[in-house]
């Protein structure tokens, strides 16, 4: 059988090999490319058509076995091809005998709220923070997101399609489940917790920017509005573009603020900035949310800075591969274990609570899925707490800094190929390290390449799980070392190996 060079070929091979259009998923993602990342199925827009996402789409209900008339959450980002790709899974679901319950343009995890609560599955159109010519769709069981096996099942699925998909125009709007968010962090958080609080948020074309500027001036700061766009802005809380962080400078100096804040492109990670416009890193937020929460037990990925174990805040710790089905799958062992006040994050600061928090005699549910809210908001009222400013909150942490960056259009198989060349021969990676002035002391292999330097630092690559990138997490005794030791790490990957 002659191997289909476009997805245009798989569907007419299969037409013509069967009495219906049955499609096999897998068939798909070796054609289209687009596939499965750290979260949900992502690929370019070009490849995500109509016919690929009313097949992902159908083969997620057939897996988690929807009942017929039941509802099945529908949510989107910003980003232009956003409607019709919900367009096209919306006509999945109504041909699956479901009805879509249109919730908007809001954050993930709000739609993954509404969900949990309303006990029906969701599905999000977002690509998160990668480029606007690609895009993805996250899923969600009723119980929350899909697993990793979920991921297997969907993509050993088989589903029958229409010669072409009928799309309609979307389903009128609920903004039941937009306000269902906002209510959970407006009951949990005291009454006027950021009072006399002036705060920047960086808008750009986040989801959350309408909700979000509501849900502060309701916890009682004073908002100021700044790069609002029409136009999809990607911003990645794991490696914040030199223009962006010179734009927050000029911003602070301007307005006078005790803080900036911003997310990603669906509002599942944070990004939170001093009075002077310098940005936190994700795991340090992590970190401080934990320890405002009062958690007790912490799941993370292996690539989170271990000033985590350090601090010596937490009773229990468990490390994880990078993505957060791997960070959920933590938090529930350690909730099987006995642990409570169980909460999650990953190194971009996408937070995830995992059991029932309280805290002031307020209740918070469990969301283990992303959010950028509640971090922004819990160290914020964390810095009133301590009567210091956000730039001070680092400093009560052991001091053990993070870095990271990439190299982009980096192919995805050249990295694998390069990390294990590293992790199989002690004197490859030694001649590798060499011209940095550092040796290896251990590796470990949970997600990518992590490498403890015999002085103590720590350098990890990996590939990105969403796009092809390679990634480098640098961990040092400064700032400044950490993203210096990044930075020679990748232009020695770049000196030495074409990707």
């Amino acid at each position: 059988m002659l191997r289909p060079n476009s997805i245009n070929d798989v569907f007419t091979m299969t037409a013509s090999a069967t009495d219906n259009s049955s499609i096999h998923i897998q068939q798909l993602m070796d054609s289209s490319g687009v596939r499965f990342g750290t979260s949900g199925a992502r690929g370019l827009v070009a490849d995500m058509t109509a016919e690929i996402c009313y097949a992902y789409t159908a083969a997620f209900l057939q897996v988690i076995g929807a009942a017929d008339g039941s509802r099945v959450a529908l949510g989107m980002d910003l980003r232009p091809s956003s409607p019709d790709i919900a367009r096209a899974c919306a006509a999945a679901i109504r041909d699956a005998g479901l009805q879509a319950d249109f919730c908007g343009v809001l954050p993930t995890p709000a739609l993954a709220y509404y969900a949990q609560e309303s006990a029906i599955p969701a599905i999000m159109v977002t690509g998160s923070h990668i480029p606007f010519d690609r895009n993805g769709i996250k899923f969600y069981r009723a119980s929350g997101e899909i697993t990793k096996a979920d991921e297997v099942g969907i993509s050993a699925a088989r589903v029958t399609l229409p010669a072409k998909p009928r799309l309609e125009p979307l389903p009128a709007l609920n903004t039941q489940a937009r306000q269902l968010y906002v209510d959970r962090y407006l009951n949990f958080f005291p009454a006027r917790v950021l009072a006399g609080m002036r705060l920047g948020f960086y808008e750009h074309s986040s989801v959350a920017r309408d909700l979000f500027h509501e849900l502060l001036q309701g916890l009682g700061a004073e908002v100021i509005s700044l790069g609002r766009t029409d136009q999809f802005v990607p911003i990645d809380t794991e490696a914040v573009a030199a223009a962006d962080i010179e734009q927050a400078q000029r911003w602070a100096a301007e307005h006078g603020f005790d803080a900036i804040l911003s997310t990603d492109g669906d509002a599942d990670r944070p990004l939170l900035g001093d009075a002077e416009g310098n940005y936190l890193r994700g795991d340090v937020v992590g970190i401080l949310c934990a320890q405002a929460l009062g958690a007790e037990a912490v799941a993370t990925p292996v690539s989170s800075n271990t000033a985590l174990e350090k601090c010596g805040s937490f009773a229990r710790v468990a490390r994880t591969r990078i993505g957060s089905p791997y960070v959920i799958e933590g938090m529930e062992t350690l909730i099987r274990d006995g642990a409570r006040q169980v909460v999650g994050f990953e190194a971009n600061g996408g937070f995830l609570v995992g059991s029932p928090l309280e805290k002031h005699g307020r209740g918070l549910q469990p969301l283990p899925t992303r959010d950028a809210v509640l971090p922004i908001i819990a160290l914020l009222a964390l810095a009133r707490e301590r009567g210091v400013p956000v730039a001070q909150l680092p400093a009560s942490l052991p001091p053990r800094y993070t870095a990271s960056d990439r190299i982009q259009n980096f192919a995805t198989a050249s990295s694998r190929e390069l990390l294990q060349q590293l992790a199989d021969s002690e004197a490859a990676l030694r001649d590798f390290l060499a011209p940095l002035g550092v040796a290896p002391a251990s590796i470990d292999q949970t997600d990518g390449l992590r490498i403890t330097l015999d002085n103590g630092e720590i350098v990890h690559l990996r590939p990105s799980g969403n796009a092809p990138e390679l990634r480098c997490y640098a961990e040092t005794a400064s700032q400044t070392r950490a993203g210096e030791l990044a930075n020679a790490c990748l232009d020695r990957v770049k000196s030495t190996h074409r990707g």
